[in-house]
């Protein structure tokens, strides 16, 4: 009893922060009611708002504290510190999952998909110089920026190995804006795109994949990128380990094992272990709602991006590109290249651009956590310097080298 008058004493002092904790409640709930009725993210959002409601509870016993003298520790605390913040275990094994999920058939059979993967990731760079512009340190612009790739388990991943304050908000805001994608990127994709544009059609041809190449492509991409940008290699060589897994086609049940159970047991834990940094006196800021404005920001730069290089492309080249199909090139997989398809069908119905989406998507996967890798490489650098640096165009110098 002695707890439960405590408790309720300390909600209802608002003048010591007791309103923080009810928003955080009332945060919680809304996470959860988007994941059940709006099905956004259920996987992830339904922890991560039942997470948001214990770890802001007082004297929650799911955070570590001291009782009668005696030191208990929180399960969640535990998680978070083991499973993030000692290893960044839980989105890097996420990885896995989502490798053996993906079918990179369409990138292999039009290679030059590649480039739309690349060119949809200029939001990533365009917030984060926007973030550095509004007074966020290089490691927050940096892990904000991550959004844009629409890549829950990058975002989380980079935003933690630079230490940055947001986890919370930055899971937040880069899961939700995932599971907005059928809502944003169309209107996006309009406002850079005409009617005539939308109705390009595009010749499907695919050449054809061999089982080996798809074993091979793995293993080239993971010590490519790891040359590059060394970084990278616990993310690329995870997602390409699992997809790995996919092609050899003597681990079926594994396979099917990672796509599934692996995936949705370690996509539990890893929303309800991000509650943590959502305890309401770190979460509820201004600057979390700055965050979110800059990652929808960054969301709608990485698809103007892919669409203005397909249309930068469309100058040199005589068959002409669907620009729809550069908007396919961010992360969410596989909700780009189904919004691509529906839009373009809705400019012409006899225009299916699924494979070439497809493909572009793919892309995505893989381009995002490259540019997670290249973060991961440049930001220390930025840090290590000393002296009045604009960090700006130290970052911008960095990352033309």
């Amino acid at each position: 009893m002695d707890y439960l008058l405590e408790g309720v004493r300390a909600l209802c002092d608002f003048s010591g922060g007791g309103w923080k904790s009810l928003v955080m409640f009332a945060i919680g709930i809304l996470l959860i009611w988007l994941a059940i009725k709006k099905e956004y993210e259920p996987s992830l959002l339904l922890p991560m708002g039942f997470g948001a409601i214990l770890v802001n509870l007082p004297l929650s016993g799911v955070l570590n504290q001291t009782v009668g003298g005696i030191q208990a520790n929180g399960i969640i605390e535990w998680l978070f510190e083991v499973g993030i913040e000692a290893s960044e275990a839980m989105p890097i094994l996420l990885f896995i999952g989502i490798g053996a999920m993906i079918d990179f058939g369409p990138l292999l059979s039009m290679p030059s998909m590649f480039l739309f993967g690349a060119g949809a990731q200029f939001g990533i760079f365009a917030a984060i110089l926007l973030a550095a512009f509004l007074g966020f340190d290089i490691k927050d612009a940096a892990a904000i920026g991550v959004i844009g790739a629409a890549d829950g388990p990058t975002a989380i991943l980079v935003s933690q190995v630079l230490k940055s304050e947001y986890v919370g908000a930055i899971a937040v805001a880069a899961y939700s804006y995932m599971a907005l994608v059928p809502i944003v990127q169309p209107f996006a994709i309009k406002l850079v795109t005409t009617k005539k544009e939308r109705c390009i059609h595009m010749e499907y041809k695919p050449e054809s994949v061999s089982k080996t190449m798809r074993i091979v492509f793995p293993i080239a991409v993971t010590m490519i990128v790891g040359l590059v940008a060394p970084q990278s290699v616990a993310l690329v060589g995870f997602l390409m380990f699992g997809n790995l897994i996919r092609e050899c086609g003597v681990l079926g049940t594994m396979s099917e094992t990672a796509q599934n159970q692996l995936a949705n047991l370690v996509t539990l834990l890893l929303g309800i272990t991000i509650s943590f940094s959502m305890q309401a006196d770190k979460f509820l800021t201004w600057n979390t709602i700055l965050i979110m404005g800059l990652g929808l920001a960054a969301f709608v730069f990485d698809t103007f991006g892919g669409i203005m290089f397909a249309k930068l492309l469309n100058l040199f080249s005589k068959k002409k590109i669907n620009p729809l199909v550069g908007a396919a090139g961010i992360s969410a997989f596989p909700m780009a290249s189904r919004v691509v398809q529906k839009v373009g069908l809705e400019a012409d119905p006899s225009n299916h651009l699924l494979m070439h989406a497809a493909g572009a998507n793919v892309a995505g996967q893989i381009a995002s956590v490259v540019a997670g890798g290249v973060l991961l490489s440049i930001v220390p650098q930025l840090l290590a310097e000393t002296g009045s640096i604009d960090l700006i165009s130290k970052f911008l110098e960095l990352l033309g080298h």
